[in-house]
């Protein structure tokens, strides 16, 4: 019998907390399926410390301790093979802010920053508030999941306006963990076009076996010398609201140009909340963390053959991390936010539609997957019947 210590299949009605996920009017009654946080309680390690914080009642402006790099520095050490300095580590209060404030510092207004599409919605956004250009590298969608197209990526940073790539690691939408070797040849590009690598790694904790997640930083020492990681426990833990991330840069020039744009975009303080989560998420939360991985992945598996079953038009992209699923619409010849539109009329699910990630073909739909299982089969089995029902009326 399978040994657990942790209840993933139990969570509070969150439902009138002012949850972004679920509270919205436009949702009312739909199973929410979108957003990127989780329908499961945090660690107990990280409520523990959270309620003994509350009871001391006092609530003022606080500053990060030793504690709090000492946890960033052993955990990243331990568990992913990176090594870091405490001095290397700046703290703010989420990613998108730390990657608006990277842009602010080591680009100009008119520089050009590459993404690869489809891609993680806010870097369209983080980079034209900081009045860049986005420079599309598109991923080449292949046998069931996605790939860097290398060719096109070298001729993207060969544009001497291209200061900045962002990468996603692990990838967000399309699943990917990219491996040792896909980033040593992204590396050596942009090293070769003196383009700076700036890693949003937040979804590196929910990673699947055999995949193994390789902290960008970690490839070799000359590339964590010019580039940039942007990290948070945030999404593993589910600590969102309490808005802390870390910014990794071994460089001190371009350190200090960041901590100057974090102060000057006034994301350079963090509340004692978002403090004590992370310092007991990279202290005492990894047995919680690798139960919920598992836990992920068998929901993750549900979906896939479910649809591989009954739906096999509309393939599920092979997810090897995050909770993110992909499914592959295509079939449709359908606008995915019209594809989202229908699901939330009949079925009742909200999901996330593919192109406002930069889809090439905006034909995707995005499912999130960190939640109890039952909800995750209820909102599938929804999702199949409508897509089916889209189907059949587009070949009658």
């Amino acid at each position: 019998m399978e040994n657990k210590m942790f209840d993933f299949d139990h969570v509070p009605d969150r439902r009138g907390t002012n949850s972004y996920k679920w509270d919205l009017p436009e949702i009312k009654d739909a199973i929410p399926m979108w957003v990127a946080d989780m329908d499961f309680k945090t660690a107990p390690c990280i409520i523990e410390a959270l309620k003994k914080r509350v009871e001391h009642g006092v609530f003022g402006y606080t500053f990060v301790p030793d504690s709090y790099y000492e946890a960033t520095v052993n955990w990243f050490s331990r568990r992913h093979g990176l090594s870091l300095k405490p001095e290397w580590i700046l703290y703010t209060s989420g990613v998108i802010p730390a990657l608006s404030a990277v842009i602010k510092a080591l680009t100009k207004p008119g520089d050009k920053v590459i993404v690869q599409t489809p891609v993680y919605n806010h870097f369209f956004s983080s980079i034209r508030n900081n009045e860049c250009i986005v420079t599309e590298n598109p991923l080449i969608q292949r046998n069931g999941s996605y790939e860097m197209d290398f060719e096109d990526l070298e001729e993207k940073a060969s544009d001497p306006d291209v200061k900045l790539l962002l990468l996603c690691n692990p990838h967000n939408p399309a699943g990917r963990v990219w491996s040792s070797s896909e980033l040593k040849k992204l590396g050596y590009i942009c090293a070769r076009n003196n383009v700076i690598v700036v890693s949003d790694e937040i979804h590196n904790e929910i990673v699947f076996p055999p995949y193994k997640y390789v902290p960008y930083g970690a490839v070799s020492d000359d590339f964590r010398a010019n580039s940039v990681t942007c990290c948070s426990p945030t999404k593993a833990f589910n600590i969102a609201g309490l808005q802390i991330a870390n910014i990794f840069c071994e460089n001190t020039e371009m350190r200090e140009a960041i901590n100057k744009a974090l102060n000057v975009n006034e994301v350079c303080d963090v509340n004692p909340f978002g403090v004590i989560a992370l310092i007991e998420a990279y202290t005492n939360g990894e047995s919680w963390l690798n139960e919920l991985i598992g836990y992920i992945y068998k929901n993750y598996q549900y979906v896939r053959e479910t649809f591989e079953s009954q739906l096999p038009e509309m393939p599920v992209m092979r997810l090897e991390g995050t909770y993110l699923a992909w499914v592959d619409c295509s079939v449709l010849e359908m606008a995915s936010t019209e594809i989202m539109s229908e699901i939330l009329e009949h079925a009742k699910v909200k999901v996330n539609d593919s192109e406002m990630y930069g889809a090439p073909n905006g034909e995707f739909i995005r499912l999130n997957l960190a939640a109890p299982f039952e909800l995750i089969k209820e909102g599938t089995d929804r999702i199949i019947a409508t897509l089916k029902f889209l189907l059949n009326k587009r070949l009658d």
